[in-house]
């Protein structure tokens, strides 16, 4: 691929900050034309695929079109399409301080032959937590001060390892493991991560920097002082040679486990200071990306500094990135937004700022680096917007930065295709074809991009299925039946939100026939004994045109139809957690055997607990900085241990969150951290506070889980 980049050299950029008095970046278009001969939203149904899916981070489709989603939490979903049934395929047992989990799902480029499925996660290790015993005090939190012997312990890794799917379950005991990318724990940001493959079956792995920005008033988080946990300092990570995170890796991943390095990356193998993983370098925080497999283009995109307004002190305001990277390239951060949009430097022990940096040889002089100190200059982005409207991608509209990459649509490759069993096709047609997509998780939309023949410039912007509802777009995918599958997030905080979904886009044609709208009542949920019987409802499903309905139950989760009417009774004879799902098919009318599901999840030996705060409450009234005392009650049928009862402090920020930290116990306290340069009622600033409890079980009767969330009202 050519690349045309821009370069500015050091008195380019000194004139540039004169000139620009960042301002954020500009470019020479007011807008892009969009095409006019996309099918309307009309010919499009989305189909709800599982509307309680935990707190979603990922999803992968298989080649059969069942399709894995997994949560924060460590839970991974298999969703059947022909059965039309949700069930949890594995539950790794996972680290959840600040930001860290279950981070992302890919498969293997010959799924269908090694059935691998692979996971980059946060093992648990003995990192040290929360002790409820000390209340006043939080042991999971990292010292924001101290010495490198007092930072040791919170030294862990994120591991990327792949795993067998034995029908519809992943064997835990078959992982192999891949790789690991050390983070600092106990401490915010950043830490998420995305794989893609190519077609000569190399792993793309991005990371984040893993750095605390709440403490750089909205700027770049370079703390450079002698006592300060290098958490706060991104040098150390996304502007180091010699580390993963803020990267995009690339390796070959081998048998057994472990990984080669393929020729083509950054650094030759050897090379001093270096890492010979790194492909690219120079990110914030890359959370999704994608590769074209067609073209070998990579396309990542890139979140945002916090900052909404430039300071000629500090640097321009934040800005989201798009960019069709390529390998070698250094995309600037901390130093640069492009090739001439510095940051300045900034001494956080004096408070005086310096010059701004060189984007043209940017150079790493912090004490927390060890790589290479000269870097290569900083490449330019393809896409560049701010919190404002953008004058050169005014298509991108306004509010909060979170660019999603998003996928190229082949029409070719399922053109005509029709579903396996019968089932119309869904295929979307050949005008998406070859045009990445482009997410935006806090303005709730998808764009679809036309790139030049070079990739080197966005010519054409258009809006995907603009009636339609994408509700915080957490990931998205083609599916091999050319549906978009979309994991929708919901606006909360880091739990399951009620507009989350795991939802199928569907392509329907003009006056097409649409889903069916499942719809599943039931005279109880759970019950402490078995048998437990249970009476369920179908009647309150619907079909768009009104025609005749067909009807499956599952009401054991056993993958075989238990009725085929639309109301039932289920005794249940054994203690369990069951998806009883119900599956309703459009039998009547054009295209038919349209299909959705749905499912309740009943609970028989067990009621989930009750969790609720006593204080604070809902609304209440808080400053930054002040120590928040929580009391959170608990009743269950089985005894309640206050050890096991967790409360998470997040950071609300403009409809979405960033978790800070994890109390233990059914009282205590929590320190609120103070995120530099927002302002509250701008950012939409808060404090939420979730509490959550998980009782033990008992033999055969399931452990439950029971949560509770309140959200706090800045007065600073």
């Amino acid at each position: 691929m050519t690349s045309i980049r821009r370069r500015v050299g050091a008195a380019g950029i000194a004139a540039g900050f004169a000139a620009l008095s960042f301002a954020g970046p500009t470019g020479a278009h007011e807008g892009h034309e969009a095409s006019s001969d996309l099918p309307p939203d009309s010919a499009f149904d989305k189909v709800t695929i599982d509307d309680t899916p935990g707190e979603p981070l990922d999803l992968a489709v298989l080649p059969d079109s069942r399709v894995l989603h997994v949560t924060r939490a460590g839970e991974v979903r298999l969703h059947d399409p022909d059965s039309g049934l949700t069930t949890t395929a594995a539950e790794l047992d996972v680290y959840l301080h600040d930001e860290e989990g279950l981070q992302s799902v890919a498969i293997d480029p010959d799924f269908e032959q090694n059935h691998w499925v692979y996971m980059y996660y946060s093992p648990v290790l003995d990192t040290p937590s929360d002790d409820p015993v000390t209340p006043d005090v939080n042991e999971g939190d990292a010292p924001e001060t101290g010495t490198a012997e007092d930072f040791a312990p919170y030294e862990g890794y994120l591991q990327l390892s792949r795993f067998k799917l034995v029908g519809d379950e992943i064997d835990l005991d078959t992982e192999e493991e891949i790789i690991q990318v050390p983070v600092d724990r106990g401490i915010c940001c950043h830490v998420g991560g995305d794989v893609v493959f190519d077609d000569d079956g190399n792993l793309y792995l991005s990371t984040g920097d893993d750095t605390n920005p709440f403490q750089s008033g909205g700027y770049i988080p370079i703390d450079e002082r002698e006592d300060r946990n290098p958490a706060f300092d991104a040098q150390r990570s996304s502007a180091n040679t010699n580390d993963l995170r803020g990267k995009i890796l690339r390796i070959t991943p081998t048998d057994g486990g472990g990984y080669t390095v393929p020729d083509g990356n950054m650094f030759e193998p050897g090379t001093d200071g270096t890492k010979a993983e790194i492909y690219a370098m120079g990110f914030r925080n890359p959370f999704r990306i994608e590769l074209d497999t067609e073209t070998g283009l990579l396309f990542v995109g890139d979140y945002s500094p916090d900052a909404r307004s430039a300071d000629p002190d500090r640097g321009p305001a934040g800005t989201g990135r798009w960019m069709v990277v390529e390998g070698g390239e250094n995309y600037g951060w901390p130093y640069c937004v492009d090739p001439e949009t510095p940051y300045v430097d900034y001494d956080f022990a004096t408070q005086e700022s310096g010059e701004p940096f060189d984007c043209s040889a940017p150079v790493n002089e912090s004490p927390n680096n060890d790589g290479l100190t000269e870097l290569p200059p900083v490449a330019d982005s393809e896409v560049k917007y701010q919190f404002g409207a953008s004058e050169e991608f005014p298509e991108l509209g306004t509010g909060g930065i979170g660019p999603m990459a998003g996928p190229v649509y082949h029409g070719e490759a399922a053109k005509g295709r029709k579903a396996t069993k019968g089932r119309p096709s869904v295929a979307w047609p050949e005008e998406f074809a070859g045009h990445p997509l482009f997410g935006e998780w806090t303005r709730d939309y998808i764009k679809m991009f036309t790139l030049d023949e070079d990739a080197d410039e966005v010519t054409t912007i258009d809006s995907v299925l603009p009636s339609l509802v994408f509700d915080n777009p957490m990931d998205m995918e083609f599916g091999p039946d050319g549906a978009l599958y979309v994991l929708e997030y919901g606006d909360g905080y880091f739990a399951q939100n009620p507009d989350a979904q795991l939802s199928r886009f569907d392509y329907i044609g003009e006056g097409g026939n649409r889903s069916p709208q499942p719809v599943i009542e039931a005279d109880t949920t759970s019950g402490a004994e078995a048998p437990l019987t249970v009476r369920f409802d179908g009647t309150g499903s619907s079909d768009p045109e009104g025609d005749r309905l067909r009807y499956e139950w599952d009401f054991d989760s056993d993958g075989k139809v238990d009725s085929r009417k639309a109301t039932g009774t289920f005794t249940y004879d054994d203690f369990g957690t069951y998806r009883a799902s119900l599956k309703v098919t459009d039998v009547g009318g054009k295209d038919r055997g349209r299909s959705a599901s749905t499912y309740t999840v009943i609970s028989v030996g067990g009621q989930a607990p009750e969790v609720s705060f006593v204080s604070p409450s809902d609304g209440d009234s808080f400053a930054f900085g002040d120590t928040v005392a929580f009391e959170v009650e608990v009743t269950d049928d089985q005894e309640v241990n206050c050890d096991d009862v967790t409360v998470t402090y997040i950071v609300g920020h403009d409809q979405h969150g960033h978790p800070v930290t994890t109390a233990s116990g059914c009282s205590g306290t929590i320190v609120t951290s103070v995120p530099e340069g927002h302002d509250p009622e701008v950012d939409e600033m808060s404090a939420v506070f979730v509490a959550s409890y998980t009782d033990p079980g008992a033999g055969d009767i399931p452990p439950q889980t029971g949560t509770a969330q309140v959200r706090l009202i800045p007065t600073n």
